[in-house]
């Protein structure tokens, strides 16, 4: 049986009075929204999805906590089928473990859970540079410069929200020209695991080498250089080895915990 998401609205809104259609379309919706109106006419489950990331995002759902399933179905009045799609799929990208008689457990990230992530980000990240660098035109060497120069502004003024987003940008010039679906996708999914839980405490001298290695990346487009490229953004920018004291740190705590011993454990 199919399902209706007018079917769906109008359950949620008749069963639960303090949930208006306004309500659900600020609950269930994100920038990348597929309908330019009020409402978001993408399937229940994925945005039941993109809830579920919302609140693991916001720190309503933290790593190594349980996934109250009744509690959300109730909240968004909801049946849990949605629910249960939108959790497979979760589970399928690493988010989740679904636990029989258990429950869903929201993942933790460990040290090697990291590592592995940047080694094989900073391998798929190095091939689209190598592949997409005879495309990298003045347009985009302009725009790489004026993120990064934002980047280090955001930085000196503690904006990190904005840096953050900046980051992101910054990568996208390249990445967005590649060809290769899948593979953007797994990086994008890879970088969901890296990111999409409460936001730490930035380091600033950590963001600032990041911004410097972004200046070199952009020096050796201008220059020509695909393979000094290629080897900054796999050996180096992504590398955990080169940055292991401050992704500890950001990951698991204080340079004092980390003395101690509480944060070292794979």
């Amino acid at each position: 049986m199919g399902f209706c998401f007018e079917c769906d609205l109008q359950n949620l809104c008749s069963r639960s009075p303090f949930i208006t259609h306004r309500k659900l379309a600020q609950m269930l919706s994100e920038p990348d929204k597929a309908s330019n109106g009020p409402l978001d006419i993408r399937p229940l489950r994925e945005q039941v999805y993109e809830y579920l990331r919302s609140e693991m995002h916001s720190g309503r759902l933290l790593p190594g906590s349980f996934i109250k399933i009744n509690e959300i179905s109730e909240t968004l009045g909801i049946s849990k089928t949605p629910l249960r799609d939108a959790i497979i799929q979760l589970e399928s990208k690493g988010f989740v473990t679904i636990l029989p008689r258990r429950g869903v457990l929201v993942n933790k990230l460990s040290v090697r859970d990291i590592k592995n992530i940047l080694e094989v980000t900073g391998t798929l990240e190095s091939a689209v540079i190598e592949a997409v660098f005879p495309n990298l035109a003045a347009s985009h060497i302009a725009e790489l410069k004026h993120l990064n120069d934002d980047m280090i502004s955001s930085i000196h003024s503690e904006d990190y929200d904005s840096y953050y987003k900046l980051n992101i940008a910054f990568h996208n010039v390249f990445l967005n020209l590649s060809e290769n679906a899948v593979l953007m996708q797994i990086i994008s999914t890879l970088k969901q695991r890296l990111y999409d839980f409460p936001r730490r405490p930035y380091i600033k001298e950590w963001e600032l080498i990041n911004c410097d290695e972004h200046q070199k990346l952009i020096d050796h487009i201008i220059n020509g250089e695909r393979k000094k490229a290629v080897a900054l953004w796999r050996e180096s920018h992504w590398s955990f080895d080169a940055y292991e004291k401050f992704i500890r740190r950001f990951y698991f705590g204080s340079e004092k915990q980390i003395e101690a011993g509480l944060a070292w454990q794979e």
